[in-house]
């Protein structure tokens, strides 16, 4: 990764923004722009929502049911995950997700018959990582995990 004392936000902005699993989540955050209203944004702002500081988690409520923009993007972050899966090596990655009211769940990723990616998510009211580095790297590691579970059973995964 980038050591943060060296390298400037705005580049380690810049370098998110090239990752492939980036690139992924963006192409689905446009899909689903059916009037074109994003259509001249660059892509740090479609992103934006996914950016949390620690103060503004801080002052966000956990009582109530989860905000449906927090599971529109939760759903496109796992979303993404899959497609830089099939990316990589090809296979067709599905999540399926069930989370509560109150912002508990399970998040699953399946290719064939093999689960890739079994996550327990909490606290949903706050999803969102504090730069765009940590989104890349987040969801790049979700994806490299899964990969090394088909990788290790790749009979499974082709069933």
């Amino acid at each position: 990764m980038f050591d943060a004392a060296v390298t400037p936000a705005v580049d380690e902005d810049e370098a998110a923004l090239a990752t492939p699993f980036v690139k992924c989540l963006v192409r689905l955050i446009r899909a689903q722009d059916a009037n074109g209203a994003w259509e001249g944004k660059p892509d740090a702002d479609l992103l934006r929502d996914f950016i949390i500081t620690r103060d503004q988690r801080r002052a966000m409520p956990i009582i109530g049911d989860p905000d449906p923009d927090v599971l529109w993007r939760l759903d496109k972050f796992y979303a993404a995950v899959g497609l830089a899966i099939e990316e990589r090596c090809g296979l067709m990655a599905s999540p399926m997700m069930e989370i509560s009211d109150e912002g508990f769940g399970r998040v699953l990723l399946t290719a064939g018959r093999l689960v890739v990616l079994s996550r327990t998510v909490r606290d949903v009211h706050r999803f969102g990582f504090e730069t765009l580095w940590k989104l890349a790297a987040a969801g790049t590691k979700l994806a490299g995990d899964a990969i090394a579970a088909i990788e290790a059973y790749p009979d499974v995964a082709r069933a």
